[in-house]
């Protein structure tokens, strides 16, 4: 299996399946002498972890499978810097179920990886998808935490993303304090409420929901990102594209710039009191050209509805001979209902991700 790295200069490459002995990540480029807090790679790895509520309230997005998710630093970090070396992370998995998975062992779930990873490589790992598995993230977020951290060593960043709209309903209002307040991670605690009473009706349908996340960076210097195929926009979508929930994204103004105007979709520009350069507004989301160009970095997801429901659904299943036959299945085991609240944390690292690499890469920019 091909392409289980990412980045030029600040190099992820993760390893492990969802229900093998762990799972984890090699971080390559990261320069020596950079300031690296563990504690901070936990915290980041708690945020995503499943088997979360919130105020003692049941979060009805999230499974009931639950993992401590402890990182355990294998190599890179000595006495709390970075030694310039390869840091290497590997999170144990404690709560498998293979059990749960047996009956998918010529059966392919509709929504799941399942039958084009058959297809590709002529068996799979059934068991939660394997590679496949949104648990592989966990490795994205741990390498996701080195790359902030990094990041804070060069300018005044901060990367925030949110839930704005779940199982069709959206905020009202953006009040980050609110975000880490409610089991969606949405930035408006009322419609968080009605989100997560929606996805309550919805599982108890047995069902699924899917999203949009928002995402805004600040404090990110113009000139990041290169112009022909390194552009940041394409660079960041490739990322975080590569998330195997995500079916679309979009900057600025997105999809509605394609009914704009250019008197109204471009972003004009005025000098400040202090000399520095400011937009009047932000259709380009922060980035022109492929650089950034000073302006807050602004984006949406679009998450699709956690393919594991507990509906009987049409299928196929494969023989011992490799033929196919019609069959149905209903799917066991313990899965997300929505999977916005836990996207977030991982949509922040791939972010983060691509930042430090064309962070690193600017400094060979030019002289």
């Amino acid at each position: 299996m091909a392409q289980n790295t990412i980045g030029t200069i600040f190099k992820v490459t993760t390893f492990g399946e969802s229900h093998g002995a762990g799972l984890g990540c090699v971080i390559d480029g990261v320069p020596a002498g950079i300031k690296i807090d563990e504690n901070r790679i936990q915290q980041a790895l708690d945020r995503r972890k499943p088997g979360q509520n919130f105020g003692g309230k049941n979060n009805a997005s999230v499974t009931a499978r639950k993992e401590d998710d402890k990182a355990e630093i294998l190599s890179g970090i000595f006495e709390g810097k970075s030694e310039g070396t390869p840091i290497g992370i590997v999170i144990r998995n404690t709560s498998q179920h293979s059990k749960d998975y047996g009956n998918l062992a010529s059966t392919f779930r509709p929504g799941h990886a399942d039958f084009a990873f058959f297809e590709k490589y002529g068996f799979r790992d059934y068991r939660g998808g394997g590679r496949s598995s949104g648990r592989e993230t966990a490795a994205r977020v741990a390498a996701g935490s080195v790359a902030l951290q990094i990041l804070e060593n060069l300018c005044n960043i901060k990367i925030t993303a949110w839930t704005e709209r779940a199982a069709g309903i959206s905020i009202n209002k953006v009040d980050f304090s609110e975000i880490e307040q409610n089991a969606l991670r949405a930035p408006d605690n009322e419609a968080a409420e009605k989100m997560n009473a929606k996805i309550e009706e919805i599982r108890a349908n047995k069902d699924s929901a899917g999203g949009i996340i928002a995402c805004r960076v600040t404090g990110l210097p113009a000139g990041w990102g290169e112009p022909v195929f390194g552009k940041l926009d394409a660079e960041l979508a490739k990322a975080v594209v590569s998330i195997g929930a995500v079916k679309g994204i979009e900057f600025g103004a997105g999809f509605a710039a394609s009914d704009s105007t250019g008197s109204r979709n471009n972003d004009n520009m005025r000098t400040a009191a202090d000399g520095n350069v400011i937009f009047e507004s932000n259709n380009a989301g922060g980035i022109t050209g492929g650089i950034s160009n000073g302006n807050d970095i602004f984006f949406r997801v679009a998450v699709k509805p956690v393919p594991s429901i507990f509906q009987s659904q049409k299928t196929i299943s494969v023989d011992e001979a490799g033929l196919f036959t019609d069959s149905d299945l209903v799917i066991e085991g313990r899965h997300d209902v929505c999977l916005c609240p836990r996207i977030i944390p991982v949509i922040e690292a791939m972010t983060a991700i691509v930042l430090a690499d064309l962070a690193l890469q600017n400094r060979a920019a030019k002289i």
